[in-house]
């Protein structure tokens, strides 16, 4: 189910004594749903679940990323910003996991709702940022995005090649099912396989203690552009850039996606499963400025904050300033 964003978690401080602009991102925020956002624009979607990481059998309590992200970005200077339109969250209803109250399809009911949010903006060409929750998100965000394709195919005859562009630890190909938060580019591989959508799933930042051989050996398969995280760091900056270009010049369309366990486990401990090595934030967000830049990002998503996990916020903090890069313009 679809629920409203509690408005008393837009709260900061307030400098409007002050001269000059003073703007914070609680006074510029807007209550919507995906019909009242402006084309052209961004908005703010919630994807409170943790049931795929239960499946997973990972550390749960993503289900509260979405309001721990609100929390801090309520508090950020609007700069750039002139609203930030929020939608509100799509609620997993199997909240107490574990519990035999938890209906066998919730996850799969509330990833169906997310993609009909997620089309819902994208029929208005506003772009979703959506905050997690597990990384299950991922399934939901493309049932939006393949609605979305489906209606552009029927437009025009031209066939669109859409990249997938993973910031992960975890290659997340499991083939398992039921579905989890370490199925989604498995589910979407088969998925654009089966429907003819060409596909390039590329996964950066890969551990390779994370990852099983079946994994790489599942990622081949695939065709996935994969970097292992040794292979993403500052000093390798330059060339990743390089590389990303060639993969959005053959795409027509991007699908962003950001599991925050990509980042080193002393600057990101609130997640399911940290890393022991990582990927640098300045690498992480200098890679999704440039896809978001390309013009061809239609949908981004961020995943698994943990706030039981996380340490005065430091987690928080860095799941909301990487929000605020893509919400602005």
């Amino acid at each position: 189910m679809i629920v409203q964003t509690d408005s008393n978690i837009w709260s900061g401080r307030d400098d409007s004594a002050e001269s000059g602009d003073t703007k914070r991102l609680f006074q510029v925020v807007v209550m919507c749903t995906p019909a009242s956002v402006p084309p052209h624009s961004a908005a703010l979607l919630g994807f409170a679940c943790d049931v795929g990481v239960a499946r997973n059998k990972g550390r749960i309590g993503a289900a509260l990323g979405p309001h721990a992200i609100r929390k801090v970005l309520s508090g950020f200077p609007a700069h750039h910003l002139s609203a930030v339109y929020d939608c509100g969250d799509v609620v997993c209803e199997s909240a107490a996991v574990g519990s035999d109250a938890i209906a066998p399809d919730s996850l799969e009911s509330a990833q169906t709702e997310l993609g009909n949010q997620v089309f819902a903006l994208l029929q208005r060409n506003v772009v979703p940022v959506v905050v997690g929750g597990g990384h299950e998100i991922a399934w939901g965000s493309f049932l939006g995005l393949k609605q979305w394709l489906i209606q552009k195919a029927q437009q025009t005859p031209q066939s669109r090649k859409l990249l997938v562009f993973n910031l992960d630890a975890h290659f997340d190909l499991r083939s398992a099912r039921p579905a989890s938060s370490g199925t989604p580019f498995d589910q979407i591989a088969q998925d654009c396989q089966e429907s003819g959508q060409a596909l390039q799933y590329a996964c950066w930042g890969v551990s390779k203690l994370g990852n099983t051989p079946a994994l790489f050996a599942r990622a081949t398969e695939i065709h996935a552009d994969v970097l292992e995280d040794h292979q993403v760091q500052e000093r390798h900056l330059a060339q990743l850039l390089m590389r990303l270009d060639t993969l959005l010049a053959q795409a027509d369309d991007v699908y962003l996606t950001i599991d925050l366990d990509v980042l080193p486990a002393s600057i990101m401990p609130g997640v399911s499963a940290p890393a022991s090595f990582g990927v640098p934030l300045c690498v992480v967000e200098a890679l999704a400025l440039h896809v978001k830049r390309s013009g061809k990002m239609r949908l981004a998503d961020i995943a698994e904050l943990n706030p039981h996990f996380d340490i005065d916020q430091h987690s928080a903090r860095i799941a909301a300033r990487l929000t605020w890069q893509l919400l602005g313009a």
